[in-house]
């Protein structure tokens, strides 16, 4: 049972223990409610992979989606039931609920009265479906290996509140105040877009983490324990006339007022998401407790890539059944390893210089083979290998790769941009070789594009650039480059001098 499937079933279970619980049998059946339930999802993923993101939502859920203004999120529509697949999505890092989109909201003239705004919102807020959505993501979403809280409410029943199918705003307030669920989320933006600004804080009170005193209170004050929350503000845009610091504390402020939930930064249930970009405010509610690229790497370098944004730079390249994809600098495996998750058709090769660097891509591959194998899939291995080689003499035969993919140095804490004016070129000459003419394509990211362009001039003949993603690499403008093999042949220069090549 494939990844989706088994997400979905699980998902399916708990809206009907959930809805038998809480909503009376009608004719339609006890889950109508849940599967007729539509709402709004937006994602985070990594900037300038947008409309890859997009398409791989069309792909795979058949949902319209929408591209942020603000760079680095998209956004559509769903049925609750279909909320384990997007959970399954390659190309996303965060997920949150829509509570409600401003598309050109009118800021008052003066801060004060901008905040005091804010603080009016929060009572105004559609949260019915969100908080549902939210409580059903909860059963499912993906567990934090690290810090785990301990449950409080553990062994202790939690209240019916039997009400029905109506439920007002009023309503929603108590319900998710009776049903304090376990969560602890990292920080929303672990790598904030250029001239962005992120705030994490909540309401006006006691923001440290605290401890509910029982003695002499009884099992149903306990039961009734409230959630405990924080605010995310992320804003960008220039002409804003308040802080992130400021808008977070005052709309946190009025949300611990509206709801009666209890302020903390770091021990919270719930995070709300206020995110403003120029005129354009969506508030939300995280689904996510850590970014989903956190799913393949155990064994980190000093310069890992995403897998979310491994993904992207493959899924640029259109990879057939079949295909051989080489990653001739692999690092601790990233793309090779995605690729094979993703793309197990394929057969991938895993190859670096740094003995240490492929050791690490082993590690991780072995450790991804343990994880199939606990969760109970039946698997022969994956389609992939690691070996240690100089990308200036690749150990191929010539126009034997389909599709090379590859973070190359940027020169910063591997390497150096001098050697890179000598690497760079020997690099696309090797890549060149060992690439199928006519069909072979690569992928090439780099944040020293000054060298990289000087290079590829170079090999005009061998390679024409078709696409170029700019992209953020934590905090570098940095270029993703698709680059098609032409139908030339090559020649190996010692060929060039009459002499015969091994190849």
């Amino acid at each position: 049972m494939s990844d989706v499937q088994e997400a979905t079933n699980q998902l399916l279970d708990v809206n009907l223990h959930e809805n038998q619980k809480s909503i009376p049998v009608t004719e339609s059946g006890p889950r109508s409610e849940s599967e007729q339930l539509q709402v709004t999802i937006g994602a985070t993923v990594p900037t300038g992979f947008e409309q890859t993101a997009a398409d791989e939502v069309r792909e795979k859920l058949g949902s319209s989606c929408k591209i942020s203004k603000g760079r680095g999120k998209i956004y559509f529509e769903i049925s609750v039931e279909s909320l384990a697949q997007v959970h399954c999505l390659r190309s996303v890092d965060n997920l949150f609920v829509v509570v409600q989109e401003f598309k050109d909201y009118q800021f008052k003239e003066t801060k004060e009265e901008v905040l005091k705004d804010f603080e009016e919102l929060a009572g105004k807020l559609p949260w019915s479906h969100p908080l549902k959505v939210w409580k059903i993501n909860t059963s499912f979403k993906k567990k934090k290996t690290k810090h785990k809280k301990i449950n409080r409410n553990s062994g202790k029943e939690k209240i019916d509140n039997g009400r029905g199918n109506k439920t007002d705003e009023r309503d929603v307030k108590k319900e998710f105040t009776n049903n304090a669920l376990d969560s602890d989320i990292l920080d929303y933006y672990e790598n904030p877009g250029i001239k962005e600004e992120v705030s994490t804080l909540v309401g006006d009170g006691d923001l440290a983490s605290c401890k509910d005193e029982t003695d002499g209170s009884s099992k149903e004050e306990t039961d009734t324990e409230v959630l405990k929350f924080r605010v995310t503000c992320n804003r960008a845009g220039e002409k804003h006339c308040f802080s992130s610091y400021e808008a977070a504390r005052d709309f946190g402020g009025a949300v611990q007022e509206y709801f009666k939930w209890k302020a903390d930064m770091t021990n919270f249930d719930v995070e709300v998401l206020l995110n403003i970009h120029d005129h354009e405010i969506v508030v939300g509610i995280a689904l996510t407790e850590e970014s989903l690229h956190r799913r393949s790497i155990t064994h980190f370098g000093p310069t890992t890539l995403r897998s979310t944004l491994a993904y992207g730079m493959l899924r640029l390249c259109a990879p057939q059944p079949t295909d051989i994809i080489v990653d001739p600098m692999c690092g601790t495996g990233a793309i090779p390893i995605e690729g094979a998750t993703e793309w197990s058709n394929c057969y991938h090769i895993a190859g670096d210089n740094n003995p240490l660097a492929v050791n690490r891509a082993a590690n991780n591959i072995s450790s991804l083979l343990t994880k199939n194998q606990i969760k109970g899939k039946l698997s022969w291995g994956l389609p992939i290998d690691a070996v240690q080689w100089d990308i200036r003499n690749l150990p191929l035969r010539t126009g034997s790769v389909d599709i090379i993919v590859t973070d190359m140095p940027f020169g910063k804490r591997i390497g150096s941009k001098k050697r890179n004016w000598d690497l760079y070129p020997a690099c696309l000459r090797e890549m060149s070789r060992v690439c199928r003419p006519g069909t072979g394509r690569a992928v090439l990211l780099t944040q020293d594009k000054k060298c990289f362009t000087k290079a590829l001039s170079g090999m005009g003949h061998l390679w024409r650039k078709v696409h170029t993603v700019w992209v953020n690499i934590g905090g570098l403008h940095a270029a993703v480059y698709l680059l098609k093999r032409t139908p030339q042949a090559f020649v190996h220069p010692s060929e060039q001098e009459g002499e015969r090549t091994p190849w």
